[in-house]
């Protein structure tokens, strides 16, 4: 079976030269660019069409990209160690993120990727993969009750990209 990463042109920016040779690596079979900063990004979203982009939020004007990424309709990941924050990951989302990702999860990388490009292949569709496998991880990492302060958000979020246990009982 193919893979859905086979092939796709990704753009991937981040300020640490480690971080994008990891990337690089674990995305082998993918056509990748990579950008230490926002000018080459911009150059290269200026020039290229890519199926996503991996953006970091510090250090390369992160939400900026972000903004030039969904006017090109790239879907982007918004990858993160620094600002992994309740605000951060709701500034992503309502920002046009398709993922919000820690960069201590970079070796699950393709798994988020594919559940970018598979939803979007199949149906042109968004998915919320990423967000039921990580939500544990966000528990932990901010601590119980962290939805509370954006409530109504996450009641809207949990109404369009999560079956609720109606509609899952309905399918059984």
């Amino acid at each position: 079976m193919k893979n859905v990463l086979d092939g796709k042109r990704i753009l991937i920016v981040d300020d640490e030269p480690d971080i994008l040779e990891t990337l690089v690596e674990i995305l082998d079979m993918c056509l990748v660019d990579s950008a230490p900063n926002f000018e080459t990004a911009q150059k290269f979203l200026n020039k290229n069409r890519y199926d996503l982009a991996i953006l970091d939020i510090m250090g390369v004007r992160g939400y900026e990209l972000l903004e030039l990424a969904n006017e090109r309709n790239i879907p982007a990941l918004m990858l993160t160690a620094h600002a992994v924050s309740p605000d951060n990951l709701v500034k992503s989302i309502k920002g046009g993120a398709q993922s919000y990702i820690p960069k201590d999860k970079i070796s699950e990388i393709a798994v988020y990727i594919a559940d970018i490009l598979e939803p979007r292949e199949k149906s042109g569709e968004r998915g919320a993969d990423w967000f039921e496998k990580l939500e544990p991880y966000f528990d932990k990492k901010f601590g119980e009750g962290w939805k509370e302060k954006d409530k109504g958000f996450w009641d809207v979020y949990d109404q369009k990209y999560r079956a609720g246990k109606d509609e899952i009982e309905g399918m059984l």
